[in-house]
C-alpha cells in the first residue's frame, strides 16, 4: 500500500468528496492523489543494487487537471541526496544528466523509469535494502508536495 501526505496551503481546505478519494486511492494500493493538486502517483519502487551504489527510483505522475504541474526536487531520509535524473543518449554513449525540472502536462503524464527519467539516491542509508517501504517527498513549482512510500526492489525489479 502507498502513503500519501499533501500539504495544503491555507488558502485551500480539503474538501469532503477530495478526501474520499484520497482514502480509496490509498485503499487501493495502486495509485495515491495529491489532493491539492490532483497530480496522481502510481507504480513507485526503488531499484537497490547494492549499499555502495546509488538506489534508483522509479513511478508515473500523472495529471488529469487542467493546470500543468512542474516537478522541482525530491527528498527522502533514506538518501543522503535525492536528485532528478535523466538516462540521455549521447554519440552512441548512455549516459546520466541531472535536470532541474520536469513538466507534467495538463492531461497527460510523465514515466519515471529505466532508461529515462528517475530519482537518483546518493548516499543511500540502511533504510534503503530490498524489503523496506522508504518515504520519498516530491516538490513542485507552485510549492505543493507530495508524499509517498516507495518499496525497495533488487536490481531485477523484485
Amino acid at each position: 500500500m502507498m502513503l500519501l501526505r499533501s500539504r495544503l496551503s491555507p488558502k485551500r481546505g480539503l474538501g469532503a468528496s477530495a478526501g474520499l478519494l484520497l482514502a480509496l486511492c490509498l485503499a487501493a494500493g495502486t495509485a495515491a492523489q495529491a489532493a491539492d493538486s490532483g497530480l496522481v502517483l502510481s507504480r513507485a519502487w526503488f531499484r537497490m543494487v547494492m549499499p555502495s551504489l546509488p538506489a534508483a527510483g522509479y513511478f508515473t505522475l500523472s495529471n488529469p487537471t487542467g493546470t500543468a504541474q512542474v516537478l522541482v526536487g525530491a527528498a527522502s531520509p533514506a538518501c543522503g541526496m535525492l536528485m532528478l535524473h535523466q538516462s540521455v543518449n549521447q554519440g552512441g554513449q548512455e549516459r546520466m544528466a541531472m535536470v532541474k525540472s520536469v513538466a507534467i502536462p495538463v492531461h497527460g503524464k510523465i514515466a519515471f523509469a529505466p532508461g529515462g527519467y528517475h530519482l537518483m539516491c546518493m548516499s543511500p542509508t540502511a533504510a534503503m535494502k530490498r524489503g523496506n517501504t522508504v518515504p520519498v517527498t516530491l516538490r513542485f513549482e507552485d510549492g505543493t508536495t507530495l508524499t509517498a512510500n516507495f518499496p525497495v526492489r533488487n536490481a531485477t525489479g523484485k
